[in-house]
């Protein structure tokens, strides 16, 4: 009986082919929506989620600014840097760390040959390698004598040494960073491109003494990098930062601290939550069009039920009951919300297969959400199809042959 009401469904709409995809737009659009903004939402936070771990997924991050940001007024406060005595200070508090790392940037050109490029150069100690988990692909990173001695070596990114350096080998070469000459002793392994607004792979790292002598001129450090060892809570290290570093920058009571810590982990569950939030908002605009496709569908089966009013007396007096009407109805609701739901599924797969690979974002389904769309499609054929059914189900057989 069910595959009979399946085929008689399929032959009534068939005879309305047109009308019957153009019901079924609706649906199309809504499934396919939602399944592509779930899909491309989910991609772009594993980028961007991937990108900051690369930064170091188990890191700490002191910058010298005021907790709140904000001033007087909504001015930005004076920033006090850090000095070379704060990085040896919490080297001594926090032994048991994977590192202490103090990191100062500035924008150069650097020269080898005829080739230049604009870059950054960091300078920082070589615990910064193991902190950030960057191994070099060639060469070695700077030692710990060198940094004592201050010896002008460096090690730069693999964009740079592509850039710079072509084909050719850097290790050894005499690398010109704005008036001064750096020996290259490594490359480094490649992180890749950026969502954040950095190129991580177009950098040169010196040793911070020679940073502090030869660019910056002063013995400031912008950025204080501590890596929490395995199995070590980020949290409590943290907060002993904290104290130690309001022991070294006091404030008088009541104002903020003149430093913010942040804690990568909490970054990655802080991207995570609002990427998720976001897509679930963007994903329950794009599920209102289903219900539009359900008023759609169920507008179209009462004009299908006038129409065949007759067809129904004719079965009705030749022995059908009102549970064989209602179910052919009720089937052809179901028919076309799903082939809505499954043509819906095709494009909300498709198209995010081509926008991610032209945005280099990884192709993420979650095979629930898809399941949940179809399914929902579905549902959405046999509530809006009900009532239409239900009349037609209803009708004096009588009435309905005398129908013209």
């Amino acid at each position: 009986m069910f595959l009979q009401a399946v085929s008689l469904s399929f032959r009534a709409l068939w005879r309305n082919k047109l009308r019957s995809c153009l019901t079924v737009l609706g649906i199309v659009i809504g499934v396919s929506s939602v399944i592509a903004v779930v899909v491309l939402g989910q991609g772009a936070s594993r980028k961007l989620t991937g990108e900051v771990s690369s930064l170091g997924s188990n890191m700490i991050i002191l910058t010298p600014e005021e907790e709140d940001g904000v001033g007087f007024a909504g001015e930005t406060t004076n920033i006090v840097p850090f000095k070379n005595a704060d990085v040896e200070t919490l080297k001594r508090e926090f032994p048991d760390c994977a590192g202490v790392a103090p990191v100062s940037e500035a924008a150069v050109v650097a020269v080898f040959g005829s080739e230049n490029s604009r870059t950054a150069v960091t300078g920082t100690e070589s615990s910064y390698f193991s902190i950030r988990k960057w191994d070099v692909s060639a060469g070695r990173v700077f030692s710990a004598q060198e940094e004592r001695c201050g010896k002008p070596v460096c090690v730069i990114g693999e964009k740079l040494a592509r850039t710079l350096f072509k084909s050719g080998d850097p290790i050894g070469a005499s690398l010109r960073v704005d008036r001064f000459a750096y020996t290259v002793v490594g490359v480094l392994k490649s992180k890749g491109g950026s969502m954040v607004g950095k190129e991580q792979d177009d950098v040169i790292l010196v040793p911070m003494k020679v940073f502090q002598r030869r660019i910056s001129g002063k013995k400031d450090v912008d950025i204080i990098l501590i890596g929490c060892a395995t199995g070590q809570d980020s949290g409590s290290v943290k907060q002993l930062v904290r104290e130690v570093m309001r022991e070294r920058r006091p404030v008088p009571p009541g104002q903020s601290n003149s430093f913010t810590i942040e804690d990568m982990k909490e970054i990655l569950r802080t991207i995570k939550k609002q990427t998720s939030i976001f897509t679930a908002f963007i994903s329950a605009i794009a599920a209102i069009s289903l219900l539009v496709g359900g008023i759609g569908i169920m507008n179209i089966m009462l004009v299908s039920v006038t129409e065949r009013t007759r067809e129904i007396g004719i079965r009705m007096a030749v022995g059908a009951q009102e549970g064989d009407i209602l179910s052919q109805f009720l089937v052809e609701a179901v028919v076309l919300s799903l082939f809505g739901g499954l043509t819906g599924l095709l494009l909300g797969l498709g198209i995010p297969f081509f926008v991610t690979r032209y945005m280099s974002l990884p192709f993420v389904v979650d095979l629930r959400v898809v399941a949940a769309s179809v399914l929902f499609s579905g549902l959405v054929g046999v509530v809006f199809g009900y009532f239409p059914a239900r009349r037609a189900a209803r009708m004096n057989p009588i009435d309905a042959l005398r129908h013209e």
